[in-house]
This record gives C-alpha cells, structure tokens and sequence, in this order.
C-alpha cells in the first residue's frame, strides 16, 4: 500500500492513479456500472428512488458528479474541503424508509462507504474487462486514493477494509449478503437506458436522438448487466442475452483504444461541457454548437422523411406557453415518479445551490423558502390529502398560482444570486446561475443588470407555467 507517511495531499491532485482515470473513456462505463452497484444496495436504492433526479435529469446529474469528483480529487485541499461540506450538507437531508418500513439514511457511514467501493471497484474491473489489468502496485495506489477520498468526507476510512485482501472479501461478501433487486435499479436498467432524455445539446433534434437511443439503450444495458457480478444478476434475475458477454468485452476494448487519441481530444469536462451545453449559450463552443445542431436538424429532417419514426418524447413546441400538465412534467416533477412531493422542489433548491456553489446560511435559506413554498402547494392544490399533488390535481387548479411563499422563493433567489449585495444581478452573478450572458435573456434584463422587479417577475412567469424562459429551462427544465 501507499507509504501511510504520506500526507493525504499526496493521494490527490494531478499525479493520482484517479486523475489517470478520468479521461479515459473506459471510465463512463465503468461509472455506470458503479452506480447499478450503488442502487442495487436497499439503502441507497431507496434514497435513489425517493430523492433523485436521475429519471428526468440524467445528464445534469452526470454533469454536477463529475464536477464534485474532479473537486474532491483536485490538488486544492481549500476546495475539497469546501466540496466535503456541500456534500454532508446534501447528503443529510436524504434520509426515509423504503417501501418496507426499512430506513435509510444518506449519512449512514457504512452505505457511504459501499458507494466509494463500487467506483474503486469499478475501475479495476474496467481495466480487467478491457485486457489491461492493473499490476498490484497500481491496484493499492488507487485503493489508498479512494479510501483518501472516503476521510475527506468526515467518514472513518476503517468504514473499508484497510488491505486490498481484507477489501475483496468485504466486497463479495456484500455483494452476496446484502445487494438487492430495487426499484432504482430496475429504473436504471429497464426504464433510462431505453428512455434517456435528449442532452441540451440534442433537444432541437429529437428524432435523430430517438433513433440513436433505440440501438445505444438496449446495447448500453446488455453491457452493463453482463459486467455486474454473477450473484447479483442471479438474485436479481438479470438476463444476460446470447452474445453480451461478447458485446461488453468488445465495448471496452474499442473504448479503450480511445485513450491513444491526441491528448485533449477526450477531456471529460470539454465532452461533458459540450453535451450540457444550452443552444442560447455564448460560450467559447457556440458558433460551433449552432452550426452541429443545424446539421443535425437536416439529419433529423431527412430521417423523419425516410423512416417514420415516432417521437417517444413527445417534444412540444417551445414558442409558446406550457400546458399545465406539461409545465408539471417537464419542471415541478423533477423525480419523474408522477407526483409532486417535497423531494422535487428540494432537488429545485440542490440544483440552484449547486450552481451558485453556496455555503451555509444562504443554502439553508434557499431550501427553507423552498419548503414553505411546498407548504403552500400542499395547502392549495392535495384535494385528497394524500401528502403529494398529483399531475391531475395541479392541472384541475389554478396553474397561475403564484402565493407569498413562491414570491418569497424568488426574492431569496435573488439574493443569494446577487453575490456583492448591490440590488442588481451584474453579468458575472447572472453567469453563475444562467450560464449565459444578458444578451440571451428574456425581456426585462438591462445591459447593466437584472433588477430585483425584473427578475422576480421572469421567475414568476417560469415557475407558474405562464411564459417558456430561455435562462429558466436549461436551469430547470432541461435534462
């Protein structure tokens, strides 16, 4: 194993086997091999399935795992630990039962540790998979890097065994004793594979991206049942389809040949960047973007003539106002389990969070509005009772509603926005949400700044379905 001499530091940073990992494009199955491992355990399934947005927003929730591990990797110990924080303070509003009266809890250091395992486990099953196993040396290396990362979270590294022998059998024994067939693996395998939302990038295209979904999806999950380990398709009663072991061990040999592109054409956060990015972004990569999308809508139109392929998203037209039901799939439904519950509005607050990069209190005060206003939802809009509003409920109302508590979710929004305390949001702060600059925004946007009226009526207009808002549906809507 690595020195135990060495200073934590040392296991992060550029020189770490981890930082080696993350652009090789190997590592994109091996994270999602790792989080069927994840969800295949009752706890985290179930935190999964009750919080997660991962059903509607698959690629806003790659985007923002992917910034948080380069954070807790990267070399700044300032910045981890600023990371660790944002992520105790998530991970301690997870906590329920699941549909067995079982409690979870996201803070629970066994489960915490479970989730480190599957991702180191995973990698040296990539390199496996793909003829280039890692020599013991390496394998320790990278041990001792995830079991670094697992006590920069607060949690005790003895959560995992301390040798990688000890590891392999804590590993099969909970692979054994304790993973289960769940719904969010189930939702995982069966359900986003075959019905994975278009990225940003591809939103304008939706026949071209339902084409490409119906051979990748089924391809991506063969894959990836054929690589778990063979107690856990057994318990779960996985098929594995004739030829799949092939197609896996093929997927990753042909990613693995990826890693000898010039360097730089495979950095994970210019791919990652480039998918999420919004069709109203300014960014360096716009030009470039509108003219891809351009191709893409001719490809999509010559398609459509070819073959009449239906549109299972159902993409509606973004000129005008969203239908109430639409405007309760599409934003107030961010679980994509068909109600709206105080997990969808919380998981509004994450994102908004998330994208600001705030610290206690301005979080704690983003989320609190957020609660009242779900205070108000229930209040107005659960007829039955029931503790959630259903699609037909919110449609039977008012869609329109805008109360004291959702005024008050924009005016704390502003606040924590307007950084410098000015009364106005400047082009840096609007950058930090939006991601754009003023010139793409909505009426109401000075050149100088967003007033606080203008911006609490743009939010207002949104959030009651009355107006689709350029900035507002990358943050909210957009998959």
């Amino acid at each position: 194993m690595t020195d135990p001499a060495d200073p934590p530091g040392a296991l992060f940073g550029p020189d770490s086997q981890f930082h080696r990992f993350f652009n090789d494009p190997r590592w994109a199955l091996a994270v999602v091999r790792a989080t069927v491992l994840e969800a295949a355990h009752p706890q985290v399934g179930a935190a999964l399935a009750d919080n997660s947005t991962f059903v509607m927003h698959p690629w806003r929730r790659l985007r923002n795992t992917l910034v948080s591990l380069q954070r807790m990797f990267g070399p700044d110990e300032a910045v981890r630990q600023k990371e660790a924080s944002r992520l105790n303070r998530l991970h301690a509003r997870l906590s329920g039962t699941d549909a067995r009266e079982r409690p979870y809890d996201a803070m629970d250091p066994a489960v915490r540790a479970w989730v480190v395992a599957t991702l180191f486990e995973s990698s040296v099953t990539m390199c496996r998979l793909s003829g280039q196993p890692l020599d013991r040396a390496t394998t320790e290396r990278l041990y001792a890097e995830f079991r670094a990362f697992l006590a920069a979270l607060g949690v005790d590294p003895d959560h995992l065994p301390a040798t990688l022998p000890e590891f392999w059998r804590y590993y099969d024994r909970v692979v054994e004793e304790e993973l289960e067939d769940t719904e969010a693996l189930r939702i995982i395998l069966f359900r986003l594979f075959d019905h994975l939302p278009a990225p940003p990038l591809l939103t304008a295209v939706p026949t071209v991206w339902a084409a490409g979904r119906a051979l990748a999806g089924p391809a991506l999950g063969a894959i990836t049942v054929a690589s778990l380990p063979e107690p856990l398709r057994r318990r779960a009663g996985l098929p594995e389809f004739p030829g799949a072991r092939t197609l896996m061990q093929s997927a990753y040999l042909a990613t693995g040949l990826a890693r000898f592109l010039p360097d730089g054409w495979l950095r994970t956060e210019t791919l990652i960047d480039l998918v999420y990015l919004s069709p109203d972004a300014d960014g360096p990569h716009a030009a470039t973007l509108g003219a891809l999308r351009d191709r893409m809508r001719q490809a999509g139109a010559l398609l459509r003539l070819a073959v009449p392929f239906a549109d299972r998203d159902g993409t509606a037209d973004a000129a005008g106002p969203r239908s109430a039901e639409a405007f309760f799939t599409e934003v107030l439904d961010q679980t994509g389990d068909g109600f709206v519950e105080w997990p969808d509005l919380a998981a509004m607050a994450r994102e908004l969070a998330t994208r600001l990069d705030l610290e206690e209190p301005a979080e704690t005060r983003l989320y609190s509005a957020f609660a009242d206003w779900w205070r108000e939802l229930q209040a107005e809009l659960d007829t039955d009772g029931d503790g959630r509003v259903s699609r037909d409920e919110y449609a039977r109302a008012v869609p329109s509603l805008s109360g004291p508590a959702l005024i008050r979710v924009a005016e704390v929004l502003f606040d924590v926005t307007d950084t410098d305390g000015n009364g106005v949001i400047d082009e840096a702060e609007y950058r930090a949400l939006f991601r754009t600059g003023f010139h793409r925004t909505p009426e109401g946007t000075a050149h100088e700044g967003y007033t606080r009226g203008a911006f609490v009526r743009d939010f207002l207009a949104f959030m009651t379905g009355r107006r689709r808002s350029t900035p507002y549906d990358p943050l909210l809507a957009d998959a």
